[in-house]
């Protein structure tokens, strides 16, 4: 609609923020707020989703690398958050906005209860014109709560926000077809339309660093949630402050912009179906027979017990579960309305919907 506020969600890697003997983090931290007070002063609304907490503890303990251990992560992440935040509160204040400070686990938007009252929040904070700083909550998160990546965390922001745009920024300067480092005959590819071609492509990506848990592999995923939401997706390199700079000002002359674009679905994922699709974290499996597959593809049908051949795990009632094919295929996932205790007598029987089709999403065939 004309006159709505432009929305963005940049997301900016340990890799980054760590710093080098050259560019401290606070100078990082100093440039990346510059860019994006000009931004807000142009009337658009900006998130920023920051990695950084862990490797700001491990350097305020002098640790050479990333502890393993959960307690350690933990404790460093809690020395370091504080530190991280007040750099932002800094390096904002001084341009005139106010940050918040909001830290999410992959529980806070797994429950739709909890990712609503997220979203108001984030809906709330951008309309007063402040700019969220958003972390995962490294202190608390449990493995199974966790959402294991930054990435990750930022598309889920994204659709959350119902941002136009999400900017990914790390120490590569775009994607290529393969790892350049290993590769000479990598080409570098500056639009992506077809997640499914990209996919074949990337294969290989390789994860992260030693300081982050990232790397091509996560950000791909990041750009499959947020594309399948109609959001576009930029993945640009952050250590030049002037690619951002360039991503965020108004559009120019038409010029290609830095860095790889993934184009938006034609077809987005409404909301609800979109946090079933990505926010959820399935507790089970149900396998379904062929005649189940092709009513819900075909009919858009409900799932009913009649057409699920197997129950693989334990969930309880309301617990998100995913859908696979005879053949093992992964097909989707939706919220069960039976555990799977009360679901296993039950196998076979007709008239029993296990999963509403309002409850449902399903994988591209």
């Amino acid at each position: 609609m004309e006159g709505t506020p432009m929305r963005r969600v940049v997301k900016v890697g340990t890799s980054l923020l760590r710093g080098t003997a050259e560019r401290a983090t606070a100078a990082v931290i100093t440039d990346l707020a510059a860019t994006m007070a000009r931004a807000q002063r142009r009337g658009e609304r900006l998130a920023l989703v920051t990695s950084g907490a862990v490797g700001l503890g491990c350097q305020a303990l002098g640790l050479e690398r990333r502890p393993t251990a959960m307690e350690a992560v933990q404790a460093a992440a809690a020395i370091g958050q504080g530190q991280l935040m007040a750099l932002y509160q800094d390096a904002f204040g001084l341009r005139g906005l106010s940050v918040a400070q909001v830290l999410l686990t992959r529980g806070d938007l797994a429950s739709r209860r909890r990712y609503q009252n997220a979203c108001n929040t984030l809906e709330q904070l951008l309309d007063w014109g402040v700019v969220p700083v958003i972390n995962e909550n490294d202190t608390l998160a449990t493995d199974e709560l966790r959402f294991g990546d930054n990435d990750t965390l930022s598309a889920l922001v994204a659709v959350a926000v119902a941002a136009d745009e999400l900017i990914l920024l790390t120490d590569v300067d775009r994607l290529y077809s393969g790892d350049p480092r290993q590769d000479p005959a990598a080409r570098p590819i500056a639009e992506v339309r077809d997640l499914a071609e990209l996919n074949r492509l990337a294969g290989g990506a390789s994860g992260g660093g030693q300081w982050g848990t990232g790397g091509m592999t996560t950000k791909l995923a990041a750009a499959r949630i947020a594309t399948a939401s109609g959001i576009r997706v930029r993945l640009a390199d952050g250590r030049d402050p002037a690619v951002l700079e360039t991503l965020l000002a108004p559009p120019g002359d038409g010029s290609a912009l830095p860095g790889t674009v993934f184009q938006p679905a034609a077809t987005p994922l409404p909301g609800r179906k979109g946090w079933l699709a990505h926010a959820l974290v399935p507790r089970g499996s149900l396998r379904i027979d062929t005649g189940a597959e092709q009513a819900l593809r075909l009919r858009g049908a409900s799932l009913l017990a009649v057409g699920i051949s197997a129950v693989e795990g334990q969930f309880a009632r309301h617990d998100a579960v995913r859908l696979l094919a005879s053949d093992g295929r992964e097909l989707g996932q939706g919220i069960s309305r039976l555990g799977s205790d009360e679901l296993l007598p039950l196998l076979g029987q007709s008239g029993v919907a296990v999963v509403h089709r309002d409850e449902l999403v399903l994988a591209p065939p």
